[in-house]
C-alpha cells in the first residue's frame, strides 16, 4: 500500500477526504473533495475513474487505510494519505 503525509501531495490526482459531511465541514484541507467512506466503498465503481489517481485522507487513518486496499484490488491508483501531526 502507497501512503504519503499531506504535506507531501502535489496536486497530482484526486485528494478525497473520506469523512462524513459534517466533519469534512469541520475541516478539510482546502484542495480535497469530499467522498464519505461508505459511499465510496460502495459506489467505487461509478464515482471513480481507474484512468486517474486518487489520494485518500481520513482523521485517524482507518477509513483510508480499508478504503485503499479495497480500491487496489479493483486495480486503482490509489494512495493512503496521512494527516501531519
Amino acid at each position: 500500500m502507497k501512503s504519503i503525509k499531506l504535506s507531501e501531495y502535489t496536486n497530482d490526482g484526486i485528494l478525497i477526504d473520506l469523512e462524513n459531511n459534517v466533519t469534512y465541514n469541520n475541516w478539510h484541507d482546502s484542495r480535497a473533495i469530499n467522498i464519505p467512506y461508505q459511499d465510496l466503498v460502495y459506489n467505487f465503481s461509478t464515482l471513480l475513474d481507474k484512468n486517474k489517481k486518487y489520494y485518500l485522507y481520513c482523521r485517524y487513518g482507518n477509513k483510508s487505510r480499508r478504503a485503499v486496499s479495497i480500491l487496489e484490488i479493483y486495480n486503482y491508483d490509489v494512495t493512503q494519505v496521512l494527516l501531519d501531526n
